[in-house]
C-alpha cells in the first residue's frame, strides 16, 4: 500500500468552514421536523454542492436530510463500502455559533480560550501536540468536531481519490446525516437506497482509537400524575407530582449514575424534567453494554413506579420505554473482514491502532441492526460536548489517511 500525503491546510480550512454553520440540534423539535433545526440543511446543502462540484453524478439529498452520494470504483469486482457522519452538533452546551481558534503551534502551555475560561495543559493527550496544529474554542461554545471532523475527513478521502485516479478503489458510498444527537438520526433512514456491503462511522474521539462496540440504550418517559388542592388545605387532600417525582430520582442508584461509572458499566441517568406539582414528566436514560441488564434497569424502573404509586396514595406514575439502539458488537463479530481491513490499513501506515468501547452510540449502531456493520473510526477529536473541546490536525490527516487505507484494503476483497 501506498501512502497518502494529505494537504493539512485544505483539510483544515473545509473543518473551520463546516464548524462555522449553526447547526446545532434539537431534541424538543424533532416532531413534525427531521432534521429538527434548520441550520442542518445548510450545511447538509453546502455538502451537496460541494459532491457534486466534486463532478459526482450520483448525489441525493432527500426531504428528511439524508444526503447520499456514490463515487463509482476504477476496479470491477469490489464491494461497496460506506463512510457516514452526521452534520449536527450536541446541546449539552452552546453548539451555534462557533468561533473557532486556530493554533499553528502549540506551545505545551495552558490555553486561554477567553477572559474567564482557561483550558489546562495537564493533559496527557494535548502534550502528544507540542508544536503542531490544533482547533479549540472561544470557551463560549463547543467546537464541532463531534461530527463535523468526520464530515471534513470523509470529504478529503473523497477529494484525494478524485485528484488521484491512478489510485484503485471500488465503489464508495457517502452519507451524512442528522439529528444523530438527539437520538433520531436513523429514524427515516431510506436503508432500501443504500448499496453498502459494510460501513464506518468517522465520529470516534482521539488519534488511533477504534471502537467496534457499544452501549445499549433506552429512553424512559415516567410521567407523574399527583392531585392539587389549595396549600392551605392540602391536608390529606393533595398528592405531589414533584414530591413524586423527586423521590422516583433520589431513589435510583447514584453508584449506577454517569458520573460514577466508567468501562463496562452501564448507568440510570435522570435527564429532563418538566411539570408542575399535578402533572410532571421525567426522561431517564438507562445504557449498559449487556441487553438483559438493559432489561433489567427497565424493568426497576417500572416497579418504582408501582412502589411510588403505593406510597403516594392517589397519585400515579407511568412507564413507558423504548430502546433506541443495540450493542454494535455482535455484526462486528460476524463480520471479521470489515475489522480486518482497519487493522490491515492501520498496520501497513505505520499506525498502532487500539480498539476501545464507546460509553454511547452512533448512527452505525443503527446500521448494524440492519445487517450492515458498522465500527467507528477516531477524528482527532477531544472533550467532545464541551466548552474545552479540541482537536489536532495530525491526527485529522491519520484519520483520511486511515479512510483511505480501508479504502484500499477492500479492493483486495473479490
Amino acid at each position: 500500500m501506498k501512502d497518502y500525503a494529505i494537504c493539512g491546510d485544505e483539510l483544515l480550512q473545509r473543518f473551520i468552514r463546516y464548524v462555522k454553520v449553526d447547526t446545532m440540534s434539537d431534541p424538543h423539535a424533532l416532531e413534525g421536523n427531521h432534521p429538527s433545526t434548520a441550520g442542518q440543511w445548510d450545511l447538509l446543502r453546502m455538502l451537496e454542492a460541494e459532491l457534486k462540484g466534486f463532478g459526482l453524478s450520483e448525489v441525493s439529498l432527500d426531504d428528511k436530510g439524508y444526503l447520499l452520494a456514490l463515487l463509482p470504483g476504477n476496479v470491477d469486482g469490489v464491494p461497496t463500502i460506506g463512510f457516514m457522519a452526521h452534520v449536527d452538533t450536541a446541546d449539552d452546551v452552546m453548539g451555534n455559533g462557533v468561533k473557532p481558534h486556530v493554533i499553528d503551534s502549540y506551545d505545551g502551555r495552558d490555553i486561554a480560550l477567553n477572559a474567564e475560561v482557561t483550558m489546562a495543559a495537564a493533559n496527557p493527550e494535548l502534550a502528544k501536540y507540542i508544536g503542531e496544529t490544533i482547533v479549540v474554542t472561544d470557551g463560549d461554545t463547543l467546537l464541532g468536531g463531534d461530527d463535523k471532523a468526520g464530515v471534513a475527513e470523509i470529504m478529503t478521502a473523497v477529494k484525494y481519490l478524485l485528484d488521484h485516479p491512478d489510485i484503485q478503489h471500488g465503489p464508495v458510498e457517502i452519507i451524512f446525516t442528522p439529528d444523530e444527537e438527539t437520538g433520531a438520526g436513523m429514524d427515516y433512514f431510506p436503508y432500501d437506497s443504500l448499496r453498502s456491503k459494510a460501513c464506518y462511522t468517522v465520529d470516534g474521539g482521539c488519534r488511533y482509537e477504534i471502537e467496534t462496540e457499544c452501549f445499549n440504550a433506552a429512553t424512559v418517559q415516567v410521567h407523574f400524575s399527583g392531585i392539587a388542592a389549595h396549600l392551605g388545605a392540602a391536608r390529606g387532600r393533595m398528592v405531589n407530582a414533584l414530591t413524586m417525582a423527586a423521590a422516583f430520582v433520589q431513589a435510583l442508584p447514584q453508584a449506577e449514575s454517569p458520573e460514577a461509572t466508567d468501562g463496562r458499566y452501564g448507568y440510570y441517568c435522570a435527564q429532563e424534567i418538566a411539570g408542575n406539582a399535578t402533572e410532571l414528566d421525567l426522561t431517564v436514560y438507562l445504557r449498559d453494554f449487556d441487553l438483559d441488564n438493559l432489561k433489567r434497569r427497565i424493568s426497576v424502573l417500572e416497579q418504582l413506579g408501582k412502589t411510588l404509586e403505593g406510597l403516594f396514595v392517589g397519585g400515579s406514575c407511568t412507564v413507558d420505554s423504548k430502546i433506541i439502539y443495540y450493542n454494535m458488537a455482535g455484526s462486528a463479530k460476524e463480520h471479521p473482514e470489515v475489522i480486518s481491513a482497519i487493522y490491515d490499513a492501520g498496520k501497513e501506515l505505520g499506525m498502532p491502532l487500539f480498539e476501545s468501547i464507546i460509553r454511547g452510540g452512533t448512527d452505525g449502531a443503527r446500521l448494524a441492526e440492519k445487517g450492515v456493520p458498522c465500527p467507528n473510526l477516531f477524528t482527532g477529536g477531544h472533550n467532545l460536548h464541551s466548552r474545552y473541546e479540541w482537536t489536532a490536525l495530525p491526527a485529522m490527516k491519520d484519520s483520511v489517511r486511515l479512510v483511505l487505507g480501508i479504502i484500499a484494503q477492500w479492493t483486495k476483497v473479490r
